[in-house]
């Protein structure tokens, strides 16, 4: 153990980020289908989204000098950590059922862990998120673990 993660850090642990409520049109699934040049009908006319789909209809629409270094928004229920470096860690899904043109999604991320490992080339601090999605009516549709590691 390096050390690096406070207890003030590490009381952020649990804290999620508010519900975001997503409307799923067919248009989108239809230009994110041809987008990433998917291959089955059921994709390319709407009628459900191909797996990855959630990757992009997630991310909030916000200027560009919003933006980190790595394109994405830093989440609100982070603490400032020391190592800077942002590298993907691995994700662990779960689907439920497809997502489909018409659906209203409820999605809450949180911030499930963080730990610190000593890498062979230094300290790492591991951020695990789960993200779960819902419908309106609650019903599972996608779950996922994420992890980051920061170097």
């Amino acid at each position: 153990m390096t050390g690096l993660l406070t207890e003030d850090m590490r009381a952020w642990i649990g804290r999620s980020a508010p519900p975001m409520r997503v409307e799923v049109h067919r248009s989108d699934i239809i230009k994110y289908s041809i987008a990433t040049e998917q291959r089955l009908d059921k994709y390319r006319q709407g009628d459900e989204a191909p797996p990855m789909f959630l990757f992009g209809a997630l991310r909030p629409v916000v200027p560009i000098d919003e933006l980190g270094p790595d394109g994405l928004t830093k989440p609100a229920f982070l603490p400032d950590l020391p190592l800077k470096r942002v590298m993907a860690g691995g994700t662990k899904t779960t689907y439920h059922r497809p997502i489909r043109a018409g659906d209203v999604l409820v999605c809450t991320r949180t911030l499930a862990d963080m730990f610190e490992k000593q890498g062979s080339t230094g300290p790492l601090i591991f951020v695990v998120y789960q993200l779960s999605v819902r419908d309106e009516d609650g019903q599972p549709i996608v779950d996922e673990i994420q992890t980051q590691i920061c170097r």
